[in-house]
């Protein structure tokens, strides 16, 4: 089984309430391969909501209380991300998970890249707060691009 954040299968929860259906993701689904999460809902927020990003830092960064996660408006969300990361990381333990596929650039769920904390669309290295927690528990997390590149 493989931990997906639920937008890339065609649920809508992202913040503006639509979604990221991504079709190789929907087969995996349709396969039973596939636990869906959103790590945002399960963490308090609604859907829509404002877009949030990582103000001063990375995931890594939040999870260490160096960083927050604010709406664009500037409401601290620091404390929803933080839970639907622990929340998530339960149930990827729970479920014997050792891979998760992740949105891209989302401040929960991205690897590898996020978004600056500038909502100007600019990216920055590093992993959303989601994706760090289960990468440093030893789930193997990767994005929608590059999961395919490794295993397909």
């Amino acid at each position: 089984m493989i931990l997906v954040s639920a937008c890339l299968c065609g649920i809508n929860c992202k913040y503006n309430g639509k979604n990221n259906l991504n079709k190789k993701i929907l087969k995996l689904l349709n396969e039973g391969k596939v636990l869906m999460i959103c790590p945002e809902q399960i963490g308090g927020l609604q859907t829509p909501r404002e877009p949030c990003e990582i103000v001063g830092g990375t995931g890594a960064d939040v999870l260490k209380g160096k960083s927050k996660v604010l709406s664009k408006s500037g409401k601290d969300c620091t404390k929803e991300f933080i839970k639907g990361a622990y929340e998530s990381l339960k149930v990827a333990k729970k479920c014997n998970i050792k891979k998760a596929i992740l949105k891209s650039k989302s401040p929960s769920c991205g690897y590898g890249s996020i978004y600056n904390g500038n909502f100007n669309g600019t990216n920055i290295n590093g992993n959303g707060v989601t994706a760090e927690l289960l990468s440093i528990n030893g789930i193997l997390v990767y994005n929608e691009e590059n999961f395919y590149e490794n295993h397909y």
